[in-house]
């Protein structure tokens, strides 16, 4: 199973805290780990190495910086956030499929259905966080005439083939200029515009659930049954703790920490059992 991710080195932690979610879950072959990356050190890399288990092979893939300088970064979406749209061109060309996860998730499932979807000509199998009105708001914002799906980047199967074949650096550079005032989430707002045609559409409660998606399911009874934190241990596979409501702060609101907290108990069961 292929993962990739695309860190600069201050969220190494997280990194390892998500490797490590994953890894209580036994697979076939081995999990390549792929990190798009510009400033982590041989320090860095085997503080990984030595964190997780050998069912997991990490290869560190450096990235020119210089090849993103006509994007814009905030504080809060470095550049590394756009690595993720090139990783066709960046990964070693024998990839056909790779997972991308942000960092701030904690996998509680088995990932395997998730990475075997048949991808039936998209380029990217996602979720998406938004309702149709919204949608439609964030097609008109970016000037998009047809409206197209919207997606949430932070959990991406990626079609690596079919990227290769059909994606242009160059548009999504002058795609950029062009909308620079209106990009909101840079990444999002980028791969929504150009590919949300292809696009695959999977369930955000089991593969890209946060405490607003729960929320919002939950405030719309009777048409939705409600989903309590035993429904998500059961069905769901990854919980990304998107936005600014994290659980190691101190202001986190939602029940969807547990899972964050259980994985770091389960850490700390073992270092006292070593």
């Amino acid at each position: 199973m292929n993962l990739l991710f695309s860190i600069d080195k201050k969220f190494v932690s997280l990194l390892i805290g998500c490797l490590k979610s994953i890894d209580r879950f036994q697979s076939p072959q081995p999990y390549n780990v792929y990190i798009l990356n510009s400033d982590l050190t041989k320090k860095d890399i085997e503080e990984i190495k030595n964190t997780i288990s050998s069912n997991m092979v990490v290869h560190n893939i450096y990235v020119d910086p210089n090849l993103f300088n006509d994007f814009p970064v905030t504080s809060r979406y470095p550049q590394q956030i756009y690595y993720r749209i090139l990783a066709a061109s960046l990964l070693p060309k024998e990839l056909d499929r790779i997972l991308y996860l942000d960092v701030d998730t904690v996998v509680i499932n088995p990932l395997d259905n998730l990475y075997n979807m048949k991808f039936e000509g998209a380029y990217y199998i996602a979720c998406t966080h938004v309702k149709s009105f919204f949608n439609k708001m964030n097609c008109i914002r970016l000037g998009i005439r047809e409206q197209k799906t919207y997606i949430n980047s932070g959990i991406m199967l990626m079609n690596l083939k079919a990227l290769r074949e059909h994606q242009n650096a160059n548009d999504i550079v002058v795609f950029v200029q062009e909308n620079w005032a209106k990009l909101f989430l840079p990444d999002q707002d980028i791969i929504s515009a150009l590919y949300g045609e292809k696009i695959k559409l999977v369930d955000s409660r089991i593969y890209n659930l946060s405490d607003r998606i729960l929320s919002l399911h939950n405030a719309t009874p009777p048409y939705n049954e409600r989903l309590d934190v035993n429904w998500v241990r059961d069905n769901s596979v990854v919980i990304h703790y998107c936005g600014r409501n994290k659980p190691w702060n101190k202001k986190y609101i939602g029940v969807l920490d547990v899972f964050y907290h259980e994985l770091n108990q389960h850490d700390v069961n073992l270092e006292n059992e070593i």
